[in-house]
């Protein structure tokens, strides 16, 4: 029997409720996509595990989307297919169904990596994409200066890289992915350059790691954040920031081959 949320969500975050308005703040980074479409190669049908509104699902291909949340599958575009409801632990297909298959931004919320990322191998003739973080590299961010349980909270939650690449098998390649200063894929370290953006709850939100740390937590990182951007504290420090074209900072593509 799964384990689930009112709202089907599988994993530690409750998406029924973080999943609000999740869209308004996670949209699929393009740079991201085109690293994607090219660790997929000629791959023609590909799952999608742990799917949730759909992002960096490639339009051009026969995409099977998996996603547990009621919240999250009815944020999904129309010109994409439904999702699947699922979990990776216990995927319902045959022995290399797919040419490929991914998860991005998934992994952490899984109660049983190994499993999932056996069952993907399992399903997959080629390929196995994971869009994830490296829990090593976090701290990088200025983030950790002003909320350090988020970065705890999620330090703790991404497994290792090591981890990634023992549960995969075969070939696997771990790759650095460079956050672009515009991002518009909403996760704490797109906001590297625009830290403006992290006082809007909304954003804060859609980032699972603040519903994990305690409520006091929220209001002290507005407050501290607040009034270093208004006394120019924050800019004194990491304000070169503002123009770097990128960040490179925790979040990694880590490739799967047999």
């Amino acid at each position: 029997m799964d384990e689930r949320h009112a709202d089907g969500s599988a994993g530690d975050a409750n998406y029924g409720v973080i999943g609000v308005n999740y869209t308004n703040y996670r949209q699929p980074e393009p740079y991201f996509t085109q690293r994607i479409a090219v660790a997929l190669g000629e791959a023609r049908s590909v799952l999608n595990v742990g799917a949730g509104a759909g992002s960096y699902e490639p339009a051009d291909r026969d995409v099977t989307a998996l996603e547990p949340s009621a919240a999250m599958r009815a944020q999904r575009p129309a010109h994409l297919s439904p999702a699947v409801d699922g979990v990776a632990e216990r995927l319902t297909f045959n022995d290399q169904s797919f040419d490929a298959s991914m998860a991005t931004f998934s992994v952490h919320q899984w109660k049983d990596l190994a499993a999932g990322l056996g069952e993907m191998r399992r399903v997959t003739r080629g390929a196995v994409l994971i869009l994830t973080c490296d829990p090593a590299a976090l701290d990088r961010f200025w983030l950790n200066d002003y909320a350090p349980e988020a970065i705890a909270v999620e330090a703790g939650r991404y497994p290792g890289l090591q981890t990634i690449v023992d549960g995969l098998g075969g070939t696997v390649d771990i790759q650095p992915m460079p956050i672009p200063l515009g991002c518009v894929d909403g996760f704490g370290e797109a906001y590297y350059g625009r830290p403006e953006r992290l006082l809007e709850p909304g954003a804060r939100l859609a980032n699972s790691a603040w519903s994990f740390v305690d409520p006091a937590v929220g209001p002290r990182f507005v407050e501290h954040l607040g009034r270093d951007l208004a006394d120019g504290t924050w800019d004194r420090k990491y304000g070169h920031l503002r123009h770097e074209p990128c960040f490179d900072g925790a979040l990694r593509l880590i490739v799967g081959r047999p």
